[in-house]
Parts: C-alpha cells; sequence; structure tokens
C-alpha cells in the first residue's frame, strides 16, 4: 500500500503540529496540517486520509477548559465524519490537548447515558508541569502501543488528570481494556487516578495520551542523551512507527 496519509488537524493555539507532522513523516507517512475550519467547510475532505491527529498546544487558548471549544465543534459539527472514520477502519490519536479533545467530544468512548464518564482535571498541585514520566503500557488491542511495554516521554499540561465518575467507571474502562497507558507508580505527576497517562477505545484504533512522543523521536532530544547509552531512535517514534505500519 503507498505511504498512509495522516490529517494532523490544528486550530488556534496548537503548538505542536510541527513536531507532529515530523515524527509521522520520519515514521514513513505523508502527513499534511490543515486547519479545523478547513474541515468545518469541507468534511468530506477526511475521506483522503488513513489516520487522524489531534496534536498538543492549547486549542481557543484552553479558554473554556482544556480541548473544550474543539472538542464541542467535533461534537456537533463534525461527529458524522468522524464517526464514520472510525467505523472505516482508520486510526485517531489525541496527544495532549488532543487528548482532552477526544476524551470531551465523546470520540473515546467515555461517554454514557449519564453524560461524560471520564475526563481530565487539573494536576494536584494546581500548576503546569513540564517534565520526563517514566511510562507502562498494558498488554491489549492498542494499535498505537503494539510491542511497547515501557517508555519514557515528556509532558506539559495543566489539565492532566485522568479522572471518572466513581471506581465502577474506571472497573468497567479497565476491564474492556481501555486504560493502556500508566505512569510508573512513583512518576505519576498529577494525581491522575489508577496513574493513567492514556487511554483507547474498545477498538484499540482511536488513542489519546497526555505524554508528548513526538518530542522524542530523536535521542538527542532526550536531556541526558550523552550521558545515557546510545539509542538509534527516540522512544516516541515507535508509536508513530506503529500507526503508520498498521497500514502496510
Amino acid at each position: 500500500m503507498p505511504q498512509p496519509k495522516v490529517l494532523i488537524l490544528r486550530a488556534p493555539g496548537t503548538n505542536c503540529d510541527a513536531e507532529t507532522s515530523f515524527a509521522f513523516q520520519t515514521a514513513g507517512g505523508k502527513p499534511d496540517v490543515l486547519h479545523l475550519n478547513r474541515l468545518l467547510e469541507s468534511p468530506r475532505l477526511a475521506a483522503d486520509y488513513q489516520i487522524l491527529c489531534l496534536p498538543g498546544g492549547f486549542s481557543y487558548g484552553d479558554d473554556v477548559a482544556a480541548g473544550r471549544i474543539f472538542a464541542n465543534q467535533i461534537r456537533h459539527h463534525l461527529n458524522d465524519v468522524m464517526q464514520e472514520f472510525r467505523v472505516a477502519g482508520k486510526l485517531i490519536l489525541g496527544i495532549c490537548n488532543g487528548f482532552q479533545i477526544l476524551i470531551k467530544s465523546g470520540l473515546l468512548d467515555a461517554d454514557d447515558s449519564e453524560g461524560p464518564s471520564a475526563s481530565l482535571a487539573w494536576n494536584d498541585s494546581h500548576c503546569f508541569i513540564d517534565r520526563w514520566v517514566h511510562l507502562q503500557a498494558v498488554e491489549g488491542n492498542c494499535v498505537f502501543l503494539a510491542g511497547i511495554q515501557r517508555l519514557i516521554l515528556p509532558i506539559a499540561h495543566a489539565e492532566g488528570k485522568f479522572v471518572a465518575r466513581d471506581e465502577t467507571v474506571l472497573d468497567q474502562l479497565e476491564d474492556a481494556g481501555q486504560l493502556v497507558l500508566r505512569y510508573t507508580a512513583d512518576d505519576n505527576p498529577n494525581g491522575s487516578l489508577r496513574n493513567v497517562a492514556g487511554m483507547c477505545d474498545r477498538s484499540g484504533r482511536v488513542f489519546g495520551l497526555m505524554p508528548h512522543p513526538e518530542r522524542f523521536v530523536d535521542p538527542t532530544q532526550h536531556p541526558q542523551w550523552t550521558r545515557l547509552p546510545e539509542i538509534a531512535e527516540g522512544a516516541g517514534l515507535r508509536v508513530f512507527r506503529n500507526a503508520v505500519g498498521y497500514f502496510s
């Protein structure tokens, strides 16, 4: 199959689209960065792509809540297009602000008859946190984490604490295999319940995570790269390779 085409959807305040485009290109994909307004004007543009990515940043300044305005645009104007994208067996990735958008738009199966059952809230510190974290992937059907057990990636967020309505919801999400990426027990930076750093939908083809894999594509992006054992590529690149490889 030819290179899978990747639609990277940006909005005012998005600031990780260039890095994400580079990561997908390095992984063998063919990325295009498109403003959300272009898709709102011509929703059928999405049909030309195999992978959709919502990158990190502060869409619309996070003025209402992190990712809320972007998520409402999807929920009220692009929901049919997004559901068709999913049903067609394509992939959707949300990174940091993109994860906030995915979970608030309902694309991560976090909604039920009572409304959203899970969300991302303010960090326990009530501060913006920018540092590296240790992560552990949970074995399951998440396409993006195939073959990955552990990761070290940077985070940069103020509203990254994964919360759920109650323990029953958490049990349901866990039993469904959706809580697929965790901070290690001694490295939870924001107080996320059950150390959740990333979540997928039931199909494993829609995935959102708070850490930034696009910021660790090249080994030299790690702050200790001169002192660590030599590696061929940054750990985050595997996430993008898995997405591109899914269509090969």
